[in-house]
């Protein structure tokens, strides 16, 4: 005979019956003690056909085969050794010469050049685009239609006609007068002492890059969802500061990618301004070999500065682009 103690309920009884919630009164019973089963877990599946849970064999896994993904990469690691080949077996090339005027002091003077372009065009014209946008988001009819005739205006000329005409400015106006409009002018100066040939270029790429920089932020702050700023008013938070500490920061999440493909073009569209005979990279390497006849040569080294400030600022545009994505879903 088995003896099993059993619970008759004690563990329920609250401090109102009197027993305060003691310990479980126990009753042995007497009757004959019937095993439980075992609980047992089913057969593991070990991946080798051995055993599955009804006993038979697991179905096998059978990888998906590639053969055209696989004839295709072979057929591009084909084609970048011919091209290795053929840059590094040709004498045509004549990397001697790429190496000789790769670091040579013109060179260098050019690059520095070329980036104070860009950081110029850059820097104003993404600060006129902004206050365009603002502009052309505007309830004032009269602000929101400037903005946009401006920005029709400058994204339908070509950036070299805008620079032809900012450097030849004094043919129209051979004297810019400064007073009030329409009234009695305080001084004067000459066009040609006020707006020389690196300010006109520095001009005409900031005008230019303000349009579509205008259409660059405003698409960024359109992305950002409208209850932002209906909690920021609802909180009373004054409009410049919902702008640059709420609106401005969750926006950059879309401005950086376009922003930073705009800089590398203007990197690029820099070359343009060797038709106002400024001494940037495409120029000074035209120069060069207007000389020496090492066209190929010099057109390399150009080749290979655009490429390493165009790689350097793809690097910074992607740390930036995962600066602001911090706590995207």
């Amino acid at each position: 005979m088995a003896v099993e103690f059993l619970d008759i309920g004690g563990a329920h009884d609250g401090p109102e019956n009197g027993r305060g919630g003691g310990s479980p009164a126990t009753v042995a019973t007497a009757g004959p003690q019937v095993p439980r089963p075992a609980e047992s877990d089913p057969p593991e599946d070990r991946g080798d056909g051995r055993g599955g849970q009804d006993g038979g064999p697991a179905p096998k896994v059978v990888t998906t085969r590639h053969p055209g993904r696989w004839a295709t990469a072979a057929a591009v690691v084909v084609l970048l050794a011919m091209a290795a080949s053929a840059l590094i077996t040709n004498p045509a090339w004549e990397w001697e010469v790429v190496g000789e005027f790769l670091f040579a002091p013109s060179v260098l003077r050019s690059v520095v050049f070329t980036l104070e372009l860009t950081a110029l065009g850059i820097g104003f014209g993404f600060l006129l685009g902004t206050v365009l946008a603002l502009m052309r988001m505007s309830a004032n009819p009269l602000l929101s239609s400037v903005a946009w005739g401006y920005i029709a205006l400058f994204r339908s000329i070509p950036l070299i006609l805008q620079l032809l005409f900012w450097y030849n400015l004094a043919l129209l106006y051979p004297r810019l007068s400064f007073g009030v409009p329409f009234g009695p002018s305080f001084f004067d100066i000459g066009t040609m002492d006020l707006i020389g040939p690196v300010t006109a270029a520095a001009l005409g790429l900031a005008l230019h890059q303000a349009a579509y920089a205008a259409e660059i932020v405003r698409a960024g702050l359109l992305s950002v969802d409208h209850g932002q700023r209906e909690a920021a008013a609802a909180l009373g938070i004054p409009r410049s500061r919902q702008l640059f500490r709420i609106i401005l920061p969750q926006a950059m999440r879309s401005i950086v990618p376009t922003a930073g493909n705009e800089i590398i073009g203007l990197v690029k569209g820099t070359s343009v301004v060797y038709i106002m005979a400024l001494p940037e990279l495409f120029y000074q390497v035209q120069v060069i070999y207007n000389r020496n006849g090492r066209v190929i040569a010099l057109l390399l080294v150009a080749t290979i500065w655009y490429l390493v400030m165009t790689t350097v600022l793809s690097v910074v545009q992607h740390y930036l682009e995962r600066h602001y994505g911090k706590g995207r879903a």
